[in-house]
């Protein structure tokens, strides 16, 4: 990668220019990007609505996350906290929410009206106060925070750990047999520096658009 300073944020100005560097470097994710271009500049607002969304997303197809969220914004005029904290178990469970991720969702509710979690100051930490200010939020793991410093504050290096379908992207681009675990994917990711999040990107682009192609 270029040996210039690295950007504090991503914008959608930046995102193609990065992603064919990335592309020249690397002939594999070069691939993604010779078939379906850059991809979009996916930008979450960094609010509780968005991490409770993200909550969601654990673990779970992002149809199935999205189904969840949407019965929960039917449920409340607004999704804050003490909305979330009004609502019964078996009006979490109505919202397809599980006993866990109810849980989460709780816990996440009472961090932020407790101000233990101050949303409205992450953007000025570093990625690494970010995920530990997260991750003091029973529910919140590295992959959680990782989504929100990419999505939501669009850091650009950012490589969110666990991430199936990224593992998967690479496996179908790189030929392989079987997907990279978590640690030999990190490994690799070491090349993208200081725009693992651009390359992420790219990934997730090539995975939706291979299969919204089917």
């Amino acid at each position: 990668m270029s040996s210039g300073a690295t950007i504090a944020k991503i914008s959608a100005s930046d995102l193609d220019p990065i992603c064919a560097e990335i592309a020249a470097q690397d002939p594999v994710i070069g691939k993604a990007y010779e078939m379906y271009g850059p991809p979009p500049l996916w930008n979450r607002q960094p609010t509780f609505e968005t991490l409770i969304h993200i909550i969601l997303e654990q673990q779970v197809s992002l149809a199935s996350a999205k189904a969840a969220f949407d019965k929960l914004t039917e449920m409340v005029d607004e999704i804050t906290p003490v909305n979330v904290l009004e609502l019964s178990d078996e009006e979490m469970k109505a919202a397809y929410f599980s006993r866990q991720k109810a849980l989460y969702a709780r816990e996440l509710s009472n961090a932020v009206l407790e101000r233990t979690l101050v949303l409205e100051e992450l953007h000025s930490l570093s990625d690494k106060d970010v995920r530990k200010s997260l991750m003091r939020v029973k529910g919140i793991g590295r992959w959680t925070s990782d989504i929100f410093l990419l999505m939501c504050l669009l850091r650009p290096d950012v490589m969110p750990v666990g991430d199936i379908a990224l593992h998967q992207a690479w496996k179908e681009l790189a030929g392989l047999e079987k997907r990279p675990s978590s640690e030999e994917f990190h490994t690799i990711a070491e090349r993208w520096k200081p725009y693992r999040s651009v390359a992420a990107r790219l990934l997730w682009h090539f995975y939706l658009s291979e299969r919204n192609r089917i």
